[in-house]
């Protein structure tokens, strides 16, 4: 293979399934379609990225009060939300020594999303939980990015690029 190839993104993707492992229902997204959702999506993203051999991320399926709990606790906001994310990285990430990212995956960050407002929204919105839980997964992995949404122009940047991540999944036509 030339030099000037790079391979293919790995990551891992800590999948902490609190809502479901609760309940008598099944996730409608497999662990396996998790981790292709988002190697997908830091495949695409590569240029944003610091250079790594792995990646890794955290994501979390809990319940309103956690959340809420969460939310009140980092964001002063005591209410539900549909999805918090917590980078671990700066938005302008440093230049990393090559052994460095020989040695350890690059952590990202960890998403934690409210499986009882995704299924709210999804309802609201005509489509299934599926969707909505990987709109909100890709809201949060752009979070993870550096992205943010201060303003609408932000906003409507961010949304074009969520709506780019779910048609490369086929999410989205």
């Amino acid at each position: 293979m030339a030099s000037s190839l790079k391979s293919p993104v790995a990551v891992d993707v800590n999948l902490q399934d609190v809502f479901f492992e609760q309940s008598s229902a099944a996730c409608p997204i497999s662990p396996d379609t998790w981790t292709n959702w988002f190697q997908t999506w830091l495949e695409v993203m590569r240029p944003e990225l610091p250079e790594a051999d792995i990646y890794e991320l955290s994501l979390r399926l809990t319940t309103d009060a956690e959340i809420q709990a969460l939310n009140a606790q980092y964001r002063q906001q005591d209410r539900p939300t549909d999805v918090l994310a917590f980078a671990s990285l700066e938005v302008n990430f440093p230049k990393l020594p090559a052994e460095f990212s020989e040695l350890e995956p690059l952590y990202l960050g960890d998403i934690i999303i409210s499986i009882e407002t995704a299924e709210r929204q999804a309802e609201q919105q005509g489509h299934s939980l599926s969707v909505e839980l990987a709109w909100l997964a890709s809201h949060g992995f752009l979070h993870l990015l550096g992205w943010d949404h201060p303003d609408e122009d932000s906003l409507a940047n961010m949304l074009s690029q969520q709506q780019t991540l779910l048609k490369i999944i086929g999410i989205l036509s």
